[in-house]
């Protein structure tokens, strides 16, 4: 049985402060990373999420997402710029935690596709929360798992496209290093993403969202 959900008028967004913090740390990230990339297409294709996302939450505060979603979409931000600046096969981190884990391939475009599941799915919650009738429960669930899941497989479009379109020029954006299991990894990574977003963080949304779970 689902548990009663009590809805208060306040939802917990950022301070004014919080939030140029957030937005300026991304914006310094972006001009780093555009001066270090040694591949400009490349970090073009895959930092343009945060490049039609940082002025549109800049400019409309009607779009203020919770403290909560904030953060993560910073840290969605930073994984996508760092895959950008570098490319998913070099970046740094991701050598770091090759010799961490023992791997044979840079592991960064795996966490790169748990975080795409990890946060579209929270943010998905809380566009729904706003904007239907739908309150915390098992088809809200469902239906954010499913967001994230169907944003990973457009992913997935576009970098068959770009294949098609850029041929050999593609392989630094589409990251494979001769795995033939690519594209099922991605978005088997992003399903666990988003079940691991939604089962850890859901509670402490719906605070931050006005909701008090009995």
């Amino acid at each position: 049985m689902s548990a009663a959900v009590v809805e208060t008028p306040l939802r917990r967004t950022p301070s004014r402060r919080e939030g140029v913090v957030l937005l300026g740390g991304v914006a310094l990230a972006m001009l780093v990373s555009f001066a270090v990339a040694s591949d400009r297409m490349t970090w073009a294709m895959e930092t343009v999420w945060v490049m039609l996302a940082l002025p549109w939450l800049a400019l409309d505060r009607r779009l203020a997402p919770t403290r909560l979603l904030a953060w993560l979409l910073a840290l969605h931000a930073l994984v996508l710029i760092e895959g950008g600046a570098y490319t998913y096969a070099k970046a740094p981190l991701g050598e770091w935690l090759r010799d961490v884990l023992h791997t044979q391939r840079n592991p960064w475009d795996r966490v790169g596709h748990f975080v795409q599941g990890f946060v579209p799915a929270m943010l998905a919650r809380e566009v729904l929360l706003r904007n239907t009738p739908l309150r915390p429960g098992g088809w809200l669930t469902y239906l954010c798992i499913a967001a994230a899941l169907s944003f990973s497989a457009f992913f997935e479009l576009i970098e068959w496209w770009s294949a098609l379109a850029l041929g050999a020029d593609a392989d630094a954006f589409l990251a494979t290093q001769g795995d033939v299991w690519d594209t099922q990894w991605d978005m088997f990574l992003c399903l666990c993403g988003a079940i691991a977003s939604l089962t850890l963080l859901s509670r402490v949304h719906d605070r931050q969202m006005g909701f008090r779970v009995g």
